[in-house]
Formats: C-alpha cells, sequence, structure tokens
C-alpha cells in the first residue's frame, strides 16, 4: 500500500487555530470548501408547443373536447402530486442569533434549526455558483478588525497522529496546546481508541494528492466539509462551520459530546451526547461539486437540533452573506442578507454568496434539507 507521505496535498492541513482557541482565536481557515453545480435542461416553448399544443386548425369539435379534457386531468393530477409532497415535507424552524462584528476571524453568524420531530435530515457543502470565475483565492486570516491575534507557533506544537489509514482514507488526530474546552471525547476505530483529541480529520486520496475533506473538534462539537476542489483550481478553502446535537451556549454555541465511533467501511460517524441521545454522520457523496452527508439522530427536545456557524463582516467581507429558504407547499425560494434575515419556517435552507470575498471566496455553500422524523 502506498504511504499517505507520498501523496502531496492540494492544500495546508485543516487549521489548528480558530475561535475557541484559546481567546476569541479562530482556527486559520487555510484551505478548501465547495459549491453545488447544476444542470438543468429547459423546455423550450417550441417543444412545449410540440407536446401539447396543437396546430392551428388541429382541434376543432370532438377533438378540442378531448384535449381540453386531457388538459385538466393532467393539471388535477400536477396539483395532486404537489400537495401529497408538500404534505411529505417537514418544516424546521430557523432562527438567526447571529451578532454583528468587525473581525473576520470571529464567528457572529449563528442559524438555529429547532424541531422535535426531526430524526434525519441531510447537510451538503457545495462550491459557490461563482467558482468557475476564480483564478485563485486567498486563505490568509485577516486580523484587522480584530482585538486579538493568533499565536503562529501554536499549531507547530500540537501533537499529530494517525488513526486509521488505507489506500484511499485516512483518519488523522491532533492534541493541541490550548482549546477553549478542555480535552476530547474518546475516539474510536475499531478496538483503537483515542482520548484527549481537539481535531480529527478525514483525508482522502484523490487524483494521486492528499485531500482533507471533513473535520471535527471533538471538544464542542464543530464541523466543517468541503468538496473535492474544482478541476481548475489547486485547493479550495473552509468556511462555514455547522453543529449537530442538542445545542447549548457557554461564550458560543457547542455541542457536548461523550463520544465519537468512526465507522470505516461506511464512512460514518457515531456521536454520543452528553445530554443523552445519539447520532450519525455519514458521507454519502463526494466529487468536484459537493460533499453530502446523511445525518441521523434521536429526536433534541427543547433546544436547536443543529446550527450553522459563520462570519460576516459585509457582503464581500464574508463565509456566508445571504440565506435563502423554502418553505412547505411555497412555489418559490425566498432569499434574504444574513443580517437581515430574521426566521422562517423551511423544509430547505441555503447559505451562501453570491459575489466573492476578499478571502476564502472558495469557500462553499451549505444546504440542509430533506428534513423527516423517520429514521434510517
Amino acid at each position: 500500500m502506498r504511504r499517505w507521505a507520498e501523496a502531496s496535498p492540494h492544500a495546508a492541513p485543516s487549521p489548528l487555530v480558530r475561535e475557541g482557541w484559546g481567546g476569541e482565536a479562530l482556527l486559520t481557515r487555510l484551505l478548501p470548501p465547495s459549491r453545488l453545480a447544476r444542470s438543468a435542461r429547459e423546455a423550450t416553448p417550441d417543444r412545449i408547443r410540440g407536446r401539447l399544443s396543437p396546430t392551428r386548425g388541429e382541434v376543432s369539435g370532438a377533438s378540442g373536447q378531448a384535449f381540453t379534457k386531457t388538459i385538466t386531468v393532467a393539471a388535477v393530477l400536477l396539483i395532486g402530486c404537489m400537495v401529497a409532497l408538500a404534505a411529505d415535507e417537514l418544516a424546521v424552524d430557523a432562527v438567526n442569533a447571529s451578532t454583528p462584528t468587525l473581525c473576520a476571524e470571529r464567528d457572529n453568524v449563528t442559524i438555529e434549526l429547532a424541531s422535535a420531530r426531526i430524526r434525519r435530515f441531510g447537510i451538503e457543502a457545495v462550491h459557490p455558483a461563482y467558482i468557475g470565475t476564480l483564478a485563485n483565492d486567498r486563505g490568509a486570516s485577516d486580523f484587522s478588525g480584530c482585538d486579538f491575534a493568533v499565536d503562529s507557533a501554536a499549531a507547530r506544537k500540537a501533537q499529530r497522529v494517525t488513526i486509521y489509514e488505507t489506500e484511499e482514507w485516512q483518519l488523522v488526530g491532533h492534541r493541541l496546546q490550548e482549546f477553549w474546552r478542555a480535552g476530547g471525547p474518546p475516539v474510536r476505530v475499531g478496538e483503537r481508541v483515542e482520548t484527549g483529541l481537539h481535531l480529527i480529520q478525514l483525508w482522502h486520496r484523490f487524483a494521486e494528492r492528499a485531500e482533507e475533506v471533513l473535520v471535527l473538534y471533538p471538544p464542542d462539537g464543530y464541523w466543517r466539509a468541503r468538496p473535492l476542489p474544482p478541476a481548475h483550481l489547486a485547493w479550495s478553502a473552509y468556511g462555514s462551520s455547522f453543529l449537530v446535537g442538542p445545542i447549548e451556549t457557554d461564550g458560543r454555541p457547542f455541542v457536548d459530546l461523550s463520544e465519537i465511533t468512526f465507522d470505516p467501511d461506511a464512512l460514518s460517524f457515531a456521536l454520543k451526547f452528553a445530554r443523552g441521545g445519539a447520532a450519525s454522520l455519514r458521507l454519502a457523496k463526494l466529487d468536484r461539486d459537493r460533499i453530502a452527508l446523511d445525518v441521523t439522530l434521536d429526536p433534541v427536545l427543547g433546544r436547536p437540533f443543529a446550527a450553522l456557524r459563520s462570519m460576516f463582516v459585509m457582503e464581500t467581507n464574508a463565509d456566508v452573506a445571504r440565506i435563502a429558504w423554502r418553505e412547505a407547499g411555497g412555489t418559490a425560494w425566498r432569499e434574504a442578507p444574513v443580517d437581515r434575515f430574521e426566521r422562517a419556517s423551511a423544509v430547505e435552507l441555503w447559505a451562501g454568496r453570491a459575489v466573492p470575498s476578499r478571502h476564502n471566496a472558495s469557500a462553499p455553500d451549505l444546504r440542509f434539507s430533506n428534513f423527516s422524523a423517520a429514521p434510517r
């Protein structure tokens, strides 16, 4: 088996310094994201006419009545399908708990998702719509508006341990010198158990390179995900984080984990919470467009079950600048700037950017969807 050391990464490893690493320090965002590339073939007016509309003089008398009846039946069936679909969609309460900031290295954006019925949902990190226009990106930290700084030597003091490794996948853990919450729950892979880890990284070998695609900070339950870099870029940046599980607050939102188990065959993380209950996060899809995660969890009562955490200073200096959502039975998406959004009942929620930021421009959008009360 080829050693992972022989595979050169597209970008530096996951930031080892971020908000929470002592004071208000943010883990330096040195790396990867992604955006959903979606294509749809739309029917042209001519094609629609060719399928449904007779040419002039072709419809008269009985044939006209038959045609009208066909259209009426089709419309009724379509409306019935739309009503059934809306009935199956489960909405969550999305609440904006963000605060303003001038510091681009402070996570001031918090969008909480709450519902006592949720047992399953999906999270996607997808390349931003403008990803094809980027020739390069800047991933260096920007402390110009901050009242704190980061010890650049701190990351070099971290202890690194390889927990699991195959030809395609590698799970790496880090023990840091400082972190805002002490220790971390045990991390299990088969018979192996590691304790005291502050960061774990999931790497994937792709095109003879090592790509970090998913990270978790065990002491506070923060996740970051990114797809594989687009073909025209050597790397892409990390941006927004997310939380899964019963969310509480002590200076900042966090999830208190009591145990983490990684299943390399299923590419899934089983989570146990200190407040009780459990969840599973499975890597369902990974390519140059997106990374899709399938989440199942026990119902969370009286607290948000998930949250988006990100940064917004202004539209051109942000990891997330806009929120879009779809309501149950809605015929169109609704959209608002992140600093104007208040709350919504959403069956689907998107958070991202329409224009590039001054740094981390390649960082991915996040989408939360497929909320369900039925377990897997």
